[in-house]
């Protein structure tokens, strides 16, 4: 089963080649939620801070049948904070809020906060600031491994020349339609892997005709045509879903799209609208 298998990141720990997502799952209903994955054979979990469920996603840990060495979590630290000494409380905040001895990746949510999400503004010295508490976190066994969210090349290029530690993973907004190629690139010439969020596009792709007849040609849903396009581009989808069995057939993707299939797949037409997706900043036109 997919779920079982691994990617192998630059500092050698190994993640699950798919992850359950848990944005807009709120603090209650993401036990049961989380609890379920785990049950249909989900050991990657990714949640953060902005998401306001670490609470439930680290109790439904704790009550898995799953030993905790067996999973994989990720969090992330919120985009407002952008300096040493937030970040340090900030992770240190997580680990209590989950109540967990370590985190298997934290990452930083987004190189400016969400509110200047579209301004010039880099805040180059805050994300170098946030790195080095997780630098630290990471050289203490806090954290397993560290990385990036939403972060363009000249974020990631800040970080490499300025820090010890070379982010392990560049979580983006990657999916069928809205491919950056450029980032994915550029992140494997670095030995960055990237985390594809929204692999179905904020349900978007359900509204595609040309999808929709590529899925009912290899006979599998929509998801699953999504999900395995990124996984063969060698990239980590994180799809979310609260259906029981929506969880199990979004990791039934054992089956091959042909480099013919996946040429049109990387050529068709970018969305225009996130619809009502767009007013968060990652999905904005």
């Amino acid at each position: 089963m997919i779920t079982k298998e691994t990617y192998k990141l630059n500092n050698g720990v190994e993640i699950p080649k798919i992850g359950y997502g848990t944005w807009m799952i709120d603090n209650d209903a993401v036990v049961d939620a989380v609890k379920t994955a785990i049950n249909v054979g989900y050991t990657h979990i990714d949640t953060a801070q902005a998401y306001q469920n670490e609470e439930g996603v680290g109790k439904a840990i704790k009550e898995s049948d799953v030993a905790r060495e067996d999973l994989f979590v990720t969090t992330k630290l919120a985009a407002e904070v952008k300096s040493y000494d937030e970040a340090v409380k900030s992770i240190d905040e997580s680990l209590k809020t989950m109540g967990l001895d370590y985190i298997d990746m934290m990452i930083i949510h987004s190189p400016k906060p969400w509110q200047e999400f579209q301004n010039e503004d880099r805040y180059f010295e805050g994300n170098l600031e946030a790195w080095k508490a997780l630098e630290e976190a990471y050289e203490a066994g806090k954290l397993k491994a560290i990385g990036v969210s939403n972060f363009k090349k000249e974020d990631l290029d800040n970080i490499l020349e300025n820090a010890k530690v070379k982010p392990q993973v560049n979580q983006i907004l990657a999916h069928i339609t809205n491919v950056p190629t450029d980032m994915i690139d550029y992140a494997k010439s670095k030995d960055i892997l990237i985390e594809a969020f929204s692999p179905i596009g904020h349900g978007e792709l359900f509204k595609n005709e040309q999808v929709a007849e590529m899925a009912k040609k290899y006979g599998v849903s929509i998801p699953q045509l999504a999900i395995r396009y990124d996984l063969q581009l060698g990239l980590l989808p994180l799809p979310k879903t609260q259906t029981p069995s929506h969880m199990k057939s979004n990791a039934q993707v054992d089956f091959e799209i042909s480099a013919e299939d996946m040429e049109v797949l990387n050529n068709m037409e970018e969305i225009k609208d996130y619809g009502e997706a767009s007013y968060f900043p990652v999905f904005a036109k």
